[in-house]
């Protein structure tokens, strides 16, 4: 593969792609890639929202085990993550992220030497983006005059005045991102293999891509204005406060795939950057979404509430080295497999570690078999039912429905969602990849025997003790706020 006996390793994090919407007209890059490498035709998130997700990502776990979810939302340093270990063998660890649950303040900055926050214009702590984007008044003011001068009040300063009138105007941070990361390619003067990591946010609600990125998907007669005037808030629709035609749910889905165009675009920009720089033939180049979105499916927005596959069901391409003319692979994956994989890539034995995995390595030359179940968690509802109510008003009976924990199973082609409340739901997905036939009343013989399955599972490892709710305010909350995570 390479002139380096041990490859660079880059992960990007298509945040919120779900794999339904990948193809040649909406991410041509990635379809080239996945075309000379291994494209993975049946990858699953284990969780349907950030944090949890890049938890599994990062260790290898289930939420809970690893313990990041809804109910606790920092991942803890019980287990290593992946740039611990890669750092440890000697990389050097290189974060940039567009994410407010993917930074320090979550757990996620553990073994990287460098972690940067895109919306920032010079590292450091804090977080004036929001503070800056959301004023309102003028308490608030003064509460960012103070930010400013705690700590560094010159880079407080400068990375307030970029986040308020520069970063987010073109786009949800890409751009920026593969620009710094073609810097650091260019600067960086060691030999070291690299690990870097890059979420990327583009496809996340609200979705506004560039206009000339909207025009090559939305529907004739509709124009990037009206587009733009549709209201994007998933609880307002969730509760019935906000209603949409199929025309403007059409529109929704066209900005959802033109944001994933522009996304396809910039990793293509990231991929010229390696090669400029001499990397790329030495590269290992993972492109995954962390989980994926509803628009209108399941009479739902954003992705929260349920286990479906339009949540879980997301892209994974891997290419160079071993991966390269593996073609399509349709066997089940789960992205907790990455964490092993990218230990046999840079040929890491960290056993510890790996006794401790709960996926396995689809390295070509790994000796493995290919899981016969698949596993899926959404710990805790998010927003939770007080927060919808504080956003909203008054929720209405169906909506409560969904003050519950989920938990599915995949097996023999059918998948089964257990709900605390005492739902079941039971899927045949490959006759019905849609979920819209649920089987559980007709097949009962089918229900019992993977709960089963499912309570073996979760009987078979420890689950993390966590210590409760991690308290997030100031600006990361309203960050999370602006992202649709109500707290």
């Amino acid at each position: 593969m390479t002139a380096r006996e041990t490859p660079n390793v880059v992960v990007i994090v298509m945040d919120t792609a779900r794999a339904s919407e990948i193809g040649s007209r909406t991410a041509p890059a990635l379809t080239a890639l996945g075309a000379d490498g291994t494209r993975f035709t049946d990858a699953h998130a284990t969780a349907p929202w950030t944090l949890p997700s890049h938890g599994s990502l990062f260790t290898g776990l289930y939420p809970s085990k690893h313990g990041a979810h809804a109910e606790h939302e920092r991942l803890d340093d019980t287990y290593p993550t992946i740039a611990e270990l890669l750092g440890e063998a000697g990389y050097e660890t290189v974060a940039v992220t567009n994410n407010t649950w993917v930074t320090p303040e979550a757990g996620f900055d553990r073994g990287f030497d460098t972690f940067r926050k895109a919306w920032q214009y010079l590292p450091g702590d804090g977080n004036m983006l929001w503070e800056m984007v959301q004023i309102r008044d003028e308490s608030r003011l003064r509460g960012l005059a103070r930010s400013v001068i705690d700590g560094n009040p010159i880079r407080n300063t400068i990375n307030a005045v970029y986040s308020r009138y520069l970063y987010g105007r073109e786009d949800d941070g890409a751009n920026r991102t593969v620009s710094w990361i073609d810097d650091w390619l260019t600067e960086r003067e060691n030999d070291d293999p690299f690990f870097l990591f890059a979420n990327f946010i583009e496809p996340h609600l609200d979705y506004e891509p560039p206009e000339e990125y909207a025009e090559r998907f939305l529907p004739e007669g509709v124009s990037y204005d009206d587009a733009m005037s549709i209201e994007q808030d998933p609880w307002e629709f969730l509760v019935g406060n906000t209603n949409h035609s199929g025309e403007e749910f059409a529109t929704l889905r066209a900005l959802y795939r033109a944001s994933i165009a522009y996304l396809d675009d910039q990793i293509d920009r990231l991929r010229d950057s390696l090669e400029e720089a001499g990397e790329w033939e030495d590269t290992v180049f993972v492109v995954m979404g962390d989980h994926g979105e509803n628009i209108d499916d399941h009479e739902l927005m954003d992705h929260q509430y349920c286990l479906y596959d339009t949540l879980l069901n997301v892209p994974l391409v891997i290419h160079g080295g071993p991966f390269d003319g593996g073609g399509r692979n349709n066997e089940y994956v789960s992205l907790l497999d990455l964490a092993p994989t990218l230990l046999d890539v840079a040929g890491i034995d960290a056993e510890d570690a790996r006794s401790a995995f709960q996926g396995r390595s689809v390295h070509p030359d790994a000796d493995t078999e290919p899981p016969e179940t698949l596993f899926a968690e959404y710990m805790a509802p998010q927003p939770t039912m007080a927060a919808l109510e504080q956003h909203t008003g008054k929720l209405p009976e169906h909506v409560t429905r969904f003050d519950r924990s989920l938990r599915s199973i995949r097996a023999d082609s059918y998948k089964l969602i257990r709900g605390s409340d005492g739902s079941r739901e039971l899927y045949h997905v490959a006759e019905d990849p849609g979920e819209q036939h649920d089987l559980s009343d007709e097949i009962p013989e089918r229900v019992d025997e993977l709960e089963k399955g499912l309570d073996d599972w979760l009987q078979s490892f420890d689950h993390a003790e966590s210590s409760g709710e991690i308290d997030i305010s100031g600006e990361r909350k309203r960050q999370l706020e602006e992202l649709g995570y109500l707290q």
